[in-house]
């Protein structure tokens, strides 16, 4: 599934089973909600913390699908097309970029 596909394909979802998408707002306030709780399965998995008893029922990849899907509803609703938008970011940082990391000291 592409990007474009993604987006076309959650569009449709929300019309047909969602209504209609919550306001910006809203979606803003899930999509922090959702990176929450991506946040605490890496910290538990990755990191320092230890697992509570129910945290272990959760997904990596549903919640990172859980992150996905609302920020794809933001750009449907606000006219981003995000294949674009990362093709045009990616050039940005490229040009900005192309010398920074290779020249780090702290990571090569």
């Amino acid at each position: 599934m592409t990007i474009t596909d993604a987006q076309n394909t959650i569009d449709q979802w929300i019309k047909k089973y969602g209504v209609r998408y919550f306001n910006e707002l809203t979606n803003l306030a899930l999509l922090m909600e959702e990176v929450g709780e991506l946040s605490r399965i890496i910290a538990r998995k990755y990191g320092e913390q230890s697992s509570k008893e129910s945290d272990l029922d959760k997904n990596l990849e549903d919640e990172m699908a859980d992150v996905l899907f609302v920020l794809i509803c933001l750009a449907n609703q606000t006219g981003v097309d995000l294949t674009e938008a990362l093709k045009n970011n990616l050039e940005k940082k490229t040009v900005r970029d192309k010398l920074r990391h290779v020249q780090n000291k702290k990571i090569i």
